[in-house]
């Protein structure tokens, strides 16, 4: 199975047991359809939790915006509530994943190489060390 969406929060790494090693992520899937008898588009969002076990140095690249193109299988996570009531979830188990559009750099990451450019700048040309 094969989907492609946008990472929605910073990929987080989870030790499960002994040395095994989970890297876990959501995304979302952007879709839209025209009902029948309307001529407006309708939006629809669909927010998918993955789990990738093979290389936990690729949550590195998983960042929020990122655009990700993932192949796997669903699994349903089946449990009871407190109150007794069944509930479940789907986790895309992936295989391989392939990143398409990388995250642009964060706000934070800009405003700090930034002073530092407009510091050298505004140094002394005389004062070069060359």
């Amino acid at each position: 199975m094969e989907i492609t969406g946008r990472i929605t929060k910073d990929a987080v790494v989870h030790k499960v047991s002994g040395d095994k090693q989970v890297v876990n992520f959501s995304i979302a899937v952007n879709d839209s359809y025209k009902p029948k008898g309307s001529s407006e588009y309708k939006e629809i969002v669909t927010y998918i939790d993955c789990s990738y076990w093979l290389n936990v140095k690729t949550a590195q690249w998983l960042r929020k915006g990122a655009l990700v193109q993932l192949f796997g299988r669903i699994g349903l996570n089946v449990y009871s509530a407190s109150d007794g009531k069944a509930l479940g979830s789907l986790t895309f188990h992936i295989n391989n994943l392939k990143i398409l559009v990388f995250a642009k750099k964060t706000e934070t990451a800009q405003n700090t190489a930034t002073p530092k450019a407009q510091q050298s700048a505004s140094q002394d040309p005389d004062d070069l060390p060359f």
